[in-house]
């Protein structure tokens, strides 16, 4: 599948807004590892999150091993803010269509890292368990050291701190191909 075969692909699904990047441009950092840590609810609960993740090194290492990846960016401003949860599913279940077609295609090392923690299910598993969804089942860009505010940067994208959970929010998705 050739670039503009996944740019129709992309846009088919609903993920218009996107640029191709090199993945060494990926920005990764231990801080990263210790905001989950020591901040995040997910933290040792998920299957898929921190401390059940690669090492920030493997993580490295792991993304050096592509030649290619895209970044999505999707916004939304919601009213409530418990809203987000659903949203950010729907939104992870459709970035699993993408890796899904895109690995049909024969890019058979597709990658996607979810705009969030996975949360197809109302509770995970967690560690340990028997995932229920385990080839639906992705880590979000945090969950692998990403520092997405540096790499979204890096792609041309403007983020910012979000000040209240009413504000415009905005999430990235990365997608890993060769």
């Amino acid at each position: 599948m050739d670039r503009k075969s996944m740019e129709r692909l992309f846009e088919e699904h609903g993920c218009g807004d996107f640029k191709f990047f090199d993945p060494r441009d990926i920005v990764t950092g231990q801080w990263v590892r210790m905001k989950c840590r020591f901040g995040c609810h997910h933290y040792g609960k998920g299957a898929l999150c921190p401390p059940n993740a690669p090492s920030v090194a493997e993580c490295r290492e792991f993304f050096g091993e592509y030649g290619e990846a895209v970044i999505f960016h999707f916004s939304r401003r919601l009213d409530d803010p418990e809203q987000r949860h659903e949203w950010s599913r729907s939104i992870n279940r459709i970035l699993q269509k993408v890796e899904r077609a895109v690995f049909l295609s024969g890019k058979y090392r597709a990658f996607m890292m979810f705009i969030d923690p996975c949360n197809f299910c109302e509770e995970c598993v967690g560690p340990g368990g028997d995932c229920r969804e385990p080839r639906a089942a992705r880590p979000s860009p945090e969950g692998l050291a990403v520092d997405v505010f540096s790499t979204a940067r890096k792609c041309g994208y403007d983020i910012q701190v979000l000040k209240e959970y009413t504000d415009e929010m905005n999430r990235f998705a990365i997608l890993l191909v060769e």
